[in-house]
């Protein structure tokens, strides 16, 4: 699974990561705003969607040094 979304996102355009980063930080600030106010039931999303921000940060970056 994981090598199939990594080839999703090698696919993708920078401006479409670039929009992905975004709503994935979003999801993490609400997050981590629900498990500050004992509203998450599943604390194991949040390790979820900081690797998926990593992933898309790390994509990002390589298409930037190609492009260089």
């Amino acid at each position: 699974m994981k090598n199939n979304y990594i080839n999703e996102l090698k696919a993708q355009s920078v401006e479409d990561l670039q929009a992905k980063l975004v709503e994935a930080k979003k999801e993490l600030f609400n997050l981590r705003f629900q498990n500050a106010t004992n509203q998450l039931t599943n604390t194991a999303r949040i390790k979820l969607v900081r690797r998926d921000i990593a992933r898309i940060q790390t994509v990002i970056t390589e298409k930037s040094r190609v492009a260089e």
